[in-house]
């Protein structure tokens, strides 16, 4: 699965990582099962997973307070990958 990565283009012609590089890799570490170097690879994937997986429920069932539960988990993933770009960029 590896060698079928797409490269960050970002990276590749502008010489620095975008917000959303290490996302492929994340997702292929737990599909490896190594959960807690997905986090360290991609901090946002798990609030995003969760983000993902609240849309999906929300689809096959009526939540009442579905729009506060997509709003704060929106907000959470948005919030974490600028906070773990921002320390990624200052190291």
């Amino acid at each position: 699965m590896d060698e079928y990565m797409l490269p960050c283009l970002n990276k590749k012609y502008l010489g620095f990582e975008c917000m959303g590089c290490g996302i492929q890799r994340s997702i292929s570490l737990l599909f490896k099962g190594e959960f807690i170097e997905a986090f360290h690879m991609y901090p946002a994937i798990y609030p995003l997973i969760a983000l993902l997986g609240f849309l999906m429920l929300n689809q096959f069932t009526n939540l009442k307070f579905a729009n506060k539960g997509v709003i704060f988990l929106a907000i959470l993933t948005v919030a974490t990958i600028i906070i773990s770009y921002t320390i990624k960029m200052t190291n």
